[in-house]
């Protein structure tokens, strides 16, 4: 059983700690446990409800009108917001209660949308990568398992490779993609293999958890024009700049490209083939300066 403070799910729902005292209070709305000295506590039950009423006060139903509803009336409205425009705020509290109850036609009827209006890089960038943000916070706390990280990701995977598939390579120049050893993030590199591939690049995705041998391998079969790798949280700091270090020596000719957490920790004087690009947005910047 999970158990939430009354901060966790300010966090988690961004409702304010002192607005649901204000809930709680007035319309008896949110209805918390207490232990033997009196501190609220909420359980998955409660952190469930609360989005749902977010929800619906979000998309401009009275807190007063949501007291009065039976919890049937709230699930109900719920769905039906589900089937039309929403905030970005409400985007993100139905897909993430689609997530908790495993419901993928829900998650995906959103996803789609977005998709349909934005397109699906933008789809990412504002709206999955803020909610996987959001579920980094409710694994910390212990409010989704690892099904639930699974469900998302496996749906998030499945998405990227329909785009990539439907992409068609219109220059010459080949990047060569990979995580190192110890990184396993494969949505993070699929979505990275849709960016280049959309840009009209050609992509060899050699994977993730890749050892150095096996990309000096991959290179011998194939030169690529670009060899980009996104590093996290698999290396020291130090064992990273010997890596980039021996990336540069190895592959002297080839532009390197890096990204991720431990690539801003280089020192910014790096070699001529040593490029850090710190964000998605400039990753599809220098994707439109190339050639």
């Amino acid at each position: 059983m999970v158990v939430y403070s009354i901060k966790d799910l300010e966090k988690l729902t961004g409702v304010k700690a002192h607005t649901l005292r204000i809930w709680e209070k007035r319309y008896s709305i949110v209805e918390p446990r207490r232990t033997e000295n009196n501190i609220r506590y909420y359980l998955d039950e409660d952190l469930k409800h609360i989005l749902n009423i977010a929800l619906l006060n979000r998309n401009g139903t009275k807190i007063s009108k949501i007291a009065k509803m039976s919890p049937e009336e709230i699930l109900h409205k719920v769905a039906e917001i589900s089937d039309i425009d929403q905030t970005f705020e409400g985007q993100l509290d139905t897909l993430t209660i689609s997530l908790i109850d495993l419901d993928e036609e829900k998650f995906l009827k959103i996803f789609n949308k977005n998709i349909e209006q934005k397109g699906f890089a933008e789809t990412m960038l504002e709206m999955i990568y803020p909610l996987l943000d959001k579920l980094a916070m409710m694994w910390i706390t212990g409010s989704i398992k690892s099904i639930h990280e699974k469900f998302v990701s496996n749906l998030i995977k499945r998405k990227c490779i329909v785009h990539i598939d439907q992409l068609k390579p219109t220059r010459q120049e080949t990047f060569l993609i990979y995580l190192p050893e110890g990184e396993t993030n494969e949505l993070s590199l699929l979505f990275l293999n849709y960016l280049i591939s959309k840009a009209g690049y050609k992509v060899i995705n050699a994977g993730v958890d890749v050892s150095f041998n096996d990309l000096i391998e991959v290179n011998d079969i194939r030169v690529p024009d670009y060899i980009f790798t996104i590093v996290n949280d698999s290396m020291s700091t130090t064992q990273f700049a010997l890596y980039v270090e021996q990336l540069q020596k190895e592959f002297s000719e080839t532009k390197i490209l890096l990204s991720g957490l431990l690539a801003n920790s280089l020192s910014p004087q790096q070699p001529d083939n040593i490029l850090v690009l710190n964000s998605s947005e400039e990753t599809m910047d220098f994707l439109k300066k190339v050639g």
